[in-house]
């Protein structure tokens, strides 16, 4: 089965939206949720790759894996085995524990906790750390106004928010709020947006730009509303049956399919769910580990071991009545569904465009035609792409045949292109109303400063769930890019080569690489001096992600300890790392930070740096491996020199490293002119050996559900690792 890339989501901007699920890259706008725009280029499906896979890919692979994550792995085995969610929930902090340990992967931040100026009123979208809801915008209140709303105004609203949170009350009192100071709202959004879709299929993808459009565009069966409650969609209302392993859906009945002129196609009924599972596990994009070990069946189908659908247990019971059954009580079920997995999709239209069930998946057939552009596709969500452009703007309006067209607050949403290449211009449209919001980047900063927009307007945007991180390929096999030989091209001898795959082998050398990367001055670049360990995040799952519900007691190094309840994630995980003895600080309970895995650097230390590297060094030359400053282990870091930030990033990125570790290693900085381009190093691939780089800084991770699992999976070997790719395996 052939392994899609992950999405990614460039944190440079935020302009007013929610990140999306899944892995993410690294420019995008954001304002009170951390909202981001995703970030990714239009790829070529029938691009040649060529770079082949090696005879051996698999086996090295596989070997790589167990030298250098076997710890972790072994660990959230046992985590997965267990039954009891608290219990797993200790467990699976004792793996990450190890798969931080082991330094293929280094947080570097976190979406949001930069400046901000925003007309969008905070909360106002779903609010919710997984899943694509929160990139839902129908209900998003917009001011109308020329200017933003006053940071003072905001702060007033954000502190009640945590008031009102969960009583049902707080849109109703914000809207009186607003009235009483003067706002007026509008009925359209503007945001940016940083790439065009790739498909509109939301069940054939596994990147963030595409599902962030096209969660717009149709309802699932549950929503979660602005102050993260999960309230009806289409589905009225649900039972669980008392073993917990029958969900049955009741689905609302007068709903339609349009096309994207309007015209009906078809009613939405249960069997809808059917066919979208289907379809999802029939393309096998990435997605489809999600189902496996949850739903009765999905595992045989999706490997192969049966083709007869009706084993899967997704039914159709009668039009309007829909039942999943579960291998085994699954607590985080419910937190499934607002991702795109469990999207419905008309299956007479998809018929209609060329498409089957059941069998091998091919895009490229003749007659196939089902989501190549937003007139492919059927809708019944509260919006229709009317018009889009690549590389210049989405427009999405309402749709007047929504179930729920009444409340849509927003008529109208219009994505603007914005490839990031100018720092300032984002800041200029908004100002201009072009946009409705965006981050403040370092220039834009100061020209806020300048016109005074910063002391009236500007606000700190909240953090979210989003890990991004950089990545150690561990078994480099590409030295340009897949798709284009003369792109991206690496200087390396084959003897530095040699010398780097070596060098990478050794975990001692990578905690070093870790350890030597001054990330709060990386994130400086972005966020200002000031907030420049404010979006910093220090693990891959965030510390208070999920806590305990009671006390659990766990053995860590052959030492019985208990946790009580109320134990955050982070803490255990941070219990397993000091009783390992390895100097990283991923969360610290005494922080004041909401999140206590974020707002300080527990990695950079260049005396522990050079500590680590002094190991490496003994015991890579007992391998017959030399490391001095006359001859460095060298090491490329692609970076888009059109992109001031990311330029100046790449910048600290080498610097740091080659100060820390005193010119023992050597960062060479591989211009990649573009966006598109630096994508194409690692975030377009669909293969480890495909990876053209050493250090990789372009992707993160959003979760999917509500619980570690979501994260920590994505790190799991062969094929069914999300992110394991990223190191250069399978």
């Amino acid at each position: 089965m052939k392994k899609k890339l992950v999405s990614a989501m460039l944190v440079l901007s935020m302009c007013s939206s929610l990140v999306a699920c899944g892995n993410k890259s690294a420019n995008d706008d954001v304002v009170e949720q951390s909202g981001t725009e995703s970030a990714a280029a239009t790829t070529d499906e029938s691009a040649e790759s060529e770079i082949s896979m090696p005879a051996d890919y698999d086996a090295t692979s596989a070997a790589i894996y167990e030298a250098q994550l076997g710890d972790f792995y072994s660990a959230y085995q046992t985590a997965l085995a267990c039954d009891d969610v608290d219990e797993r929930y200790a467990l699976e902090a004792i793996a990450e524990a190890k798969l931080m340990e082991s330094a293929v992967t280094v947080p570097t931040q976190t979406k949001g906790g930069g400046y901000a100026i925003s007309r969008v009123v905070p909360y106002t979208a779903p609010n919710v750390l997984w899943g694509n809801d929160y990139e839902r915008y129908h209900n998003v209140l917009v001011v109308d106004s020329e200017d933003f709303i006053t940071s003072e105004d905001r702060e007033e609203i954000k502190a009640k928010y945590k008031e009102l949170k969960g009583t049902g009350t707080y849109i109703d009192w914000v809207k009186g709020y607003l009235a009483d100071k003067g706002y007026t709202l509008k009925d359209t959004y503007a945001l940016t947006y940083v790439s065009d879709p790739v498909t509109w299929d939301q069940l054939n993808t596994s990147l963030a730009n595409d599902s962030e459009a096209i969660i717009n565009t149709y309802d699932g069966l549950m929503e979660y509303d602005e102050e993260g409650e999960l309230q009806p969609a289409l589905a009225e209302s649900y039972e669980v049956s008392d073993d917990g392993l029958t969900y049955t859906f009741h689905i609302r009945q007068g709903v339609t399919w349009v096309d994207s002129q309007g015209r009906e196609v078809a009613d939405v009924v249960a069997d809808d769910f059917v066919a979208g599972m289907q379809h999802m596990m029939d393309c096998q994009a990435g997605l489809e580990y999600l189902v496996q070990g949850v739903i009765v069946g999905a595992n045989e189908y999706i490997t192969g071991e049966t083709s007869d659908f009706s084993e899967v247990g997704v039914k159709a019971v009668d039009d309007y009545t829909l039942e999943y059954t579960l291998e085994q009580p699954t607590s985080y079920f419910l937190t499934m569904l607002g991702y795109g997995v469990f999207a419905p999709m008309s299956r007479t239209y998809y018929e209609s465009q060329g498409g089957k069930f059941g069998v091998e998946f091919d895009s490229s057939a003749s007659d196939y035609t089902y989501g190549k552009d937003p007139n492919s596709i059927a809708y019944c969500g509260p919006y229709i792409v009317t018009s889009a452009t690549e590389k210049n703007s989405i427009v999405f309006e309402a749709n007047e045949s929504y179930w729920n067209a009444a409340n849509v607050q927003n008529k109208k949403i219009t994505w603007v292109f914005d490839d990031g290449s100018d720092a300032t211009k984002r800041y200029n449209d908004a100002l201009a109303g072009t946009i409705d919001g965006t981050s403040l980047t370092t220039s834009a900063l100061e020209l806020a400063k300048n016109d005074g927009n910063f002391d009236k307007y500007a606000y700190v945007s909240a953090t979210d769930a989003t890990s991004f991180t950089s990545f150690v390929n561990l078994n480099r096999n590409a030295f340009f890019n897949f798709n284009d030989s003369s792109a991206a091209v690496s200087e390396e001898t084959d003897e530095d080569k040699a010398r780097t795959n070596q060098a990478v082998q050794n975990v001692h050398f990578r905690r070093a690489l870790a350890m030597s990367f001054d990330r709060g001055q990386y994130n400086a670049v972005m966020y200002g001096e000031d907030l420049k360990y404010n979006a910093l995040r220090n693990s891959y799952t965030p510390g208070n992600f999920v806590f305990l519900s009671k006390d659990v007691t766990v053995d860590i190094n052959g030492e019985a300890v208990t946790f009580p309840a109320g134990t955050n994630y982070g803490e255990i995980m941070q219990a397993q790392i000091d009783a390992d003895g390895v100097k990283v600080t991923v969360y610290d309970k005494n922080s004041t930070n909401d999140q206590q895995s974020d707002g300080f650097d527990g990695w950079y230390n260049v005396d522990n740096a050079r500590e680590e590297m002094a190991i490496a060094i003994d015991e890579l030359k007992a391998e017959g491996l030399e490391i001095t400053a006359e001859n460095p282990i060298q090491l490329d870091l692609p970076y888009p020199s059109a992109d001031e930030i990311f330029t100046n990033r790449a910048n600290v990125y080498k610097q740091s490293l080659e100060e820390g570790l005193e010119g023992l290693v050597q960062v060479n900085l591989i211009d990649c002119n573009d966006n598109t381009t630096w994508y194409y190093t690692g975030y377009f691939t669909s293969w480890g050996y495909e990876n053209n780089y050493d250090l990789f800084d372009v992707s993160g991770w959003g979760p999917d559900y509500g619980d570690p699992q979501t994260y920590l999976d994505t790190f799991l070997p062969d094929y069914a690792g999300y992110v394991t790719k990223s190191l250069g395996i399978f």
